[in-house]
């Protein structure tokens, strides 16, 4: 057997580094040169952590342990740039003792800002991707700040990292410093991500085919420019039905009172939760659920027990989704769904509350330029660079054998299952047979924007998209769990199919099976 330079160089790190102790190891790294952009500013050896710790910012903790781990962090191309402000790509890695061979690229939230935990939460059932053995690596995409400032867009290469480089540079540096650390090969790499996390993942599989083996995208925010567009034009409309006051402006609180969400909630499953064999509160079959506000119209004036007509309408209206001069679609319709009517969540559904949430700062405005709007936001180099729902073309990922898994929850008011639905099947015409090979969507039943709601929310998409891409074996349902309101499983099956009750325990995945909708 010939040996090449790169192969005795990491077979002699393997040895030096299999004479450590993993804590030894990992304060030497401290002294490692990972090139002249990267600064290393901490190198720890973490003991072994029991459940009860949050995977980041508002989300519950965690049922499990974290190992024993070596913690890197550190700043890439760090700088003063524009405004005088410092940028740089903050960066955290996780490494555990005891290493499986993999590594993964945690996705963001929001407009990033912040280095989250580097765990790998994101569909994996509550068993995070570093507690399976993973290294596992999170960044902020250059910049420092709030969860939703955008004040970083004024740097040229903030900017940039924000919209797509920093993808591809994070994921190199962490696989460099994965290969050094354990002085031996990756197995396979892999991305998960949710919200701006889904759609760094939809960019990887588009724009660095060859980076990852398996991605998971969640709920992605694939063309925010126009998902928020949708949600103006909502409240625009749902504003016209309000009273107003004295001087005539909207008064938002009341669009909707206590007695018509009620209405709303329990009109909906009448009128959808028997197409999936079971009536509890649960639309499973989302794509024949065709519910009709209308039913619910006051036959005459506005009662308690009914809508009125403008609530109807605007109903009708907005979860079509708004239109052009031209009757061009400018977002996808929004499904309806039971979370639509949450007014408790720290993030509502989508039906206006009054109060802050995916509307944003409370607005009483009344009229919309649709087409302005939608011009100045395909103006904008920014979004057009961030969207990335246009490119379909992923045959150099598929080729390579990668794997895509995606989901949705239906009752997201922040982006329309709908619209991530309508990328799969323009990727599936785009790439054919290969697509079906190499790619399922599961929605999942009311449950909000990436997690919570009256959903089944628990389920590894991380486990199936591991166990396509090493063991080929394809993923159809998957089990998903939940504790509220009553604990219990269910299949999670990939759309259009869903969880049909065949009879016997309504709590158990064992008593249902995926089926197709009847035409």
């Amino acid at each position: 057997m010939r040996l090449t330079l790169a192969s005795l160089a990491l077979l002699s790190c393997a040895t030096a580094a299999h004479a450590q102790s993993p804590a030894d190891r990992c304060g030497a790294f401290a002294g490692e040169s990972l090139g002249d952009d990267v600064k290393i500013t901490s190198v720890a050896h973490i003991r072994a952590v029991g459940p009860g710790i949050s995977p980041g910012p508002g989300q519950p903790p965690l049922t499990v342990g974290l190992p024993a781990q070596c913690r890197i962090e550190g700043t890439i191309n760090q700088r003063i740039g524009a405004g005088g402000r410092s940028y740089g790509i903050g960066f955290a890695i996780a490494l555990p003792d005891d290493w499986n061979g993999r590594f993964l690229l945690q996705g963001g939230g929001g407009l990033n800002g912040s280095v989250n935990p580097p765990i790998g939460p994101t569909a994996a059932g509550g068993r995070p991707a570093l507690t399976r053995g993973f290294a596992v690596i999170s960044h902020d995409s250059g910049h420092k700040g709030a969860v939703f400032d955008s004040s970083f867009k004024i740097d040229q290469r903030a900017d940039l990292d924000f919209s797509e480089a920093s993808v591809k540079t994070v994921a190199l540096l962490g696989k460099d410093i994965t290969r050094r650390f354990y002085g031996r090969p990756i197995g396979k790499s892999y991305m998960a991500g949710c919200s701006t996390g889904g759609r760094e993942s939809m960019l990887a599989a588009q724009r660095y085919p060859e980076l990852f083996d398996g991605i998971v995208v969640g709920a992605p925010a694939m063309r925010t420019g126009n998902s928020n567009l949708g949600i103006a034009y909502t409240q625009i409309l749902f504003n016209r039905t309000a009273p107003r006051d004295k001087d005539g402006k909207a008064l938002v609180e009341q669009i909707f009172a206590p007695s018509d969400r009620s209405l709303i909630l329990n009109g909906l499953p009448k009128q959808c939760d028997g197409l999936d064999g079971l009536k509890d509160g649960m639309i499973e079959n989302v794509a024949q659920c065709r519910f009709q506000p209308a039913k619910l119209q006051c036959k005459s004036g506005k009662q308690a027990d009914c809508l009125s007509a403008a609530q109807v309408e605007a109903m009708e209206a907005a979860f079509a989704g708004p239109k052009d001069k031209a009757g061009y679609p400018l977002y996808a319709p929004v499904p309806f769904d039971t979370g639509i009517v949450d007014d408790k969540s720290p993030l509502p559904g989508y039906l206006p509350t009054g109060k802050p949430g995916v509307f944003g700062p409370v607005s009483r405005d009344l009229e919309i330029d649709l087409d302005a709007r939608i011009n100045e936001i395909r103006a904008d180099p920014g979004q057009r660079l961030t969207d990335t729902n246009y490119w379909t073309n992923l045959n150099t990922f598929l080729d390579r054998g990668g794997k895509i898994l995606f989901f949705h929850g239906v009752s997201d008011p922040w982006f329309s299952a709908f619209d991530t639905w309508d990328y799969w099947q323009r990727a599936r015409k785009a790439n054919g047979e290969a697509w079906d090979r190499a790619s399922r969507f599961y929605m999942v039943p009311g449950m909000g924007h990436c997690g919570g709601g009256n959903a089944f929310d628990q389920f590894d998409l991380l486990g199936a998209v591991v166990d396509w891409v090493e063991q080929g074996k394809a993923p159809e349902a998957v089990t998903a769990s939940r504790r509220d309101p009553a604990a219990g499983t269910r299949p999670l099956c990939p759309f259009p199919r869903y969880a049909h009750h065949d009879g016997g325990d309504p709590k158990r995945a064992a008593s249902f099976s995926c089926r197709m909708p009847a035409q």
